[in-house]
């Protein structure tokens, strides 16, 4: 779409309802506003604040609920409904495979995807660094089974709780004494300006990230042209090759809700490397896999690193 081309307004954009939502929504304004200045106008983006599904109960487990796809629910069906025209998401809350109809339009370029250990009071002056700074049976607070199998696999000692709700929520809970740490994504508390409450940032070695984290994406109709050439137009391609090959990963390993799976794929010099593992809820079992090949070949290293995680594992764990 031509920078000059007439734009039908007003866009009106979907987002969640939380802090950080809404910010990540006005990140995706303003890069639209910078594309085609005319949509920098008064009124020419509207937002549309959704409540989902995910956001409704938050005294249980996700993977209870139906999986992360609950955050996207109410937002697909608005947009396919028309009623909004663009959905902006963590990327790492959308499914594997997106509502027909819905496309993945656009990304944003990535924050940084790492997780950020936050301990409690009590923890405060506690030594060490990375995991190694929780101490011995310390209860750590989260939602993620990512996480948690991560952390029962390096930590068998620790004992993990359940801590849902947004970011400040989570940190209200741990403040209140609900658990002793907790495991949050650095991107989130970059945005939200709460980079100070990150008490380590653990390396991906250490705790490998969610398929996407640290991306922001949009959606929007897949028959809708216009909105697909107006999305191109902000979309980061070398954030999109990593989300490529990532999300190619989980496509092949097709895991259930409640089964622990975590990739990162890194671009330098023309060239990706991707890292993969599956892991079993309690954290007993994880397997890793990794391949590195020319970022053109997104898709086919996401494949394989799917494919030689589908092997090691084998059904049994995949069917946990």
């Amino acid at each position: 779409m031509s920078r000059d081309a007439p734009i039908a307004t007003p866009l009106r954009v979907g987002t969640r309802g939380s802090r950080l939502a809404r910010i990540q929504a006005a990140l995706v304004r303003h890069a639209l506003a910078a594309a085609f200045p005319g949509l920098g106008e008064y009124g020419a983006i509207e937002e549309e604040v959704i409540r989902t599904s995910g956001d409704a109960v938050q005294d249980r487990p996700l993977a209870d609920l139906g999986g992360k796809g609950l955050f996207a629910k109410e937002i697909d069906e608005a947009l396919l409904a028309g009623r909004i025209d663009l959905a902006v998401h963590s990327l790492k809350d959308l499914e594997t495979r997106l509502a027909a109809g819905i496309a993945l339009a656009a990304v944003l370029a990535r924050a940084d995807p790492r997780d950020a250990l936050v301990l409690g009071p009590a923890l405060k002056p506690v030594g060490g660094t990375g995991l190694g700074a929780l101490p011995q049976g310390a209860r750590v607070g989260t939602s993620s089974l990512r996480r948690k199998a991560q952390l029962l696999n390096a930590r068998p000692d620790l004992a993990v709780v359940l801590l849902r709700g947004n970011v400040e929520t989570r940190l209200r809970k741990l403040a209140e004494g609900a658990a002793d740490a907790t495991l949050l994504a650095l991107a989130g508390l970059d945005r939200l300006g709460l980079t100070e409450t990150a008490d380590r940032v653990l390396d991906p070695g250490e705790l490998l990230p969610a398929v996407g984290q640290g991306v922001i994406g949009i959606c929007c109709r897949a028959d809708d042209s216009d909105r697909l050439r107006l999305l191109a137009a902000i979309n980061h391609a070398e954030t999109m090759t990593a989300v490529a090959a990532e999300r190619a990963m989980l496509a092949v390993l097709d895991g259930s809700c409640r089964t622990p799976i975590a990739g990162h794929a890194e671009l330098a010099g023309g060239r990706l490397r991707l890292r993969g593992l599956v892991a079993s809820p309690d954290g007993r079992r994880l397997v890793r896999a990794e391949r590195e090949g020319e970022a053109a070949r997104a898709a086919e290293i996401g494949q394989a690193v799917g494919t030689e995680l589908r092997r090691l594992a084998g059904p049994g764990l995949l069917a946990e």
